[in-house]
């Protein structure tokens, strides 16, 4: 008999944070599931994610792509999958106990083929938060709290945390190892998507603890590779207008920022009348700014290539 959901871990290095990630859904509720791991092609130690995978009380495989990135890992992953429902995991991001429950309940009363589930990544209690991180849950890793209701749109489409059916991942085509092998590959997806009726709907229950910290130097190289992916995104969809390069240019234009303001943003909440807006303003400008220059570098460098290929700049593990 086949399970209610596969979940898809595209992975690559990170073999204790998979290792810990699969630990999580042993202790889940709802017990109807599998995992299929998609291990990287470019994996150093194929070894070492057959450890982490280990004996599990729950049916697991690991799948393997023809090509690298998280993409093709996730392609390999819903394809082999044999369930009705998929969702999309990292190799950081630990389930709470109900997270299999609340996206097969979502599911179920939600059975229309192009109702997808988002649910919320949040940093694990272990990790500490600094404001840099705390700043990058508002519209730059996530957006989780622009969302109002349950309607999140089409471009919130988290692979660290979203189920769909299988059937329509397959009519959308899944995703696009060639353009996007890493970075925008899920945003790419839920354009495709949105343009065969997707309803995203957001599950703040169906909740994965993010394991890793993030530092603005990390940041930096990471934005790099965004940058690459966003200049790709823009010349397939040109009705897109490029988020992160419009954010990076108007910060540049301002005056510089001394983010007084940074240190206060994990303690006061962006809605504290005067204060918050005051501290949320200086640290938002302060960030940008430093990562700026990163990022428009590479926006030049991704258009002195020629588009006939993918644009993916410096990378870094999927997850």
């Amino acid at each position: 008999m086949s399970p209610q959901l596969s979940i898809v871990i595209s992975t690559l290095g990170n073999h204790e944070g998979l290792r810990r990630v699969l630990d999580g859904y042993e202790a889940q509720t709802e017990t109807d599931f599998e995992v299929l791991v998609g291990a990287d092609i470019a994996e150093a130690d194929p070894g070492a994610v057959t450890a982490a995978v280990g004996e599990r009380s729950y049916p697991v495989r690991i799948v393997n792509a023809q090509l690298p990135g998280a993409s093709a890992n996730r392609n390999a992953g819903w394809r082999a999958a044999s369930a009705p429902l998929v969702a999309f995991a990292d190799n950081d991001t630990i389930p709470d106990p109900d997270w299999v429950a609340e996206h097969v309940g979502w599911h179920r009363e939600h059975p229309e083929d192009e109702v997808g589930v988002l649910g919320l990544v949040r940093w694990a209690d272990e990790v500490e938060v600094t404001p840099f991180m705390r700043w990058l849950d508002h519209g730059i890793q996530f957006d989780y709290p622009a969302i109002e209701g349950i309607e999140a749109g089409w471009g919130r489409l988290y692979c660290a945390n979203v189920s769909l059916k299988r059937a329509f991942v397959e009519r959308v085509g899944g995703f696009d190892e060639v353009h996007f092998p890493y970075g925008y590959e899920d945003l790419d997806f839920g354009y495709r998507a949105n343009e065969l009726g997707l309803r995203l709907l957001f599950n703040r229950a169906a909740v994965a603890q993010h394991l890793r910290a993030y530092g603005l130097d990390f940041y930096e190289r990471r934005v790099r590779r965004i940058a690459f992916a966003e200049r790709e995104f823009v010349r397939l969809h040109p009705d897109v207008e490029p988020y992160f390069f419009n954010l990076y240019s108007a910060a540049l234009e301002a005056a510089p920022a001394k983010g007084r303001g940074r240190s206060l943003i994990g303690r006061i909440p962006r809605a504290t009348p005067l204060l918050g807006a005051r501290a949320w303003s200086s640290a938002d400008l302060y960030f940008r700014q430093r990562l700026a220059p990163a990022f428009l570098e590479a926006w030049e460098q991704a258009g002195a290539h020629v588009p006939d290929g993918p644009l993916t700049g410096e990378l870094d593990s999927p997850g």
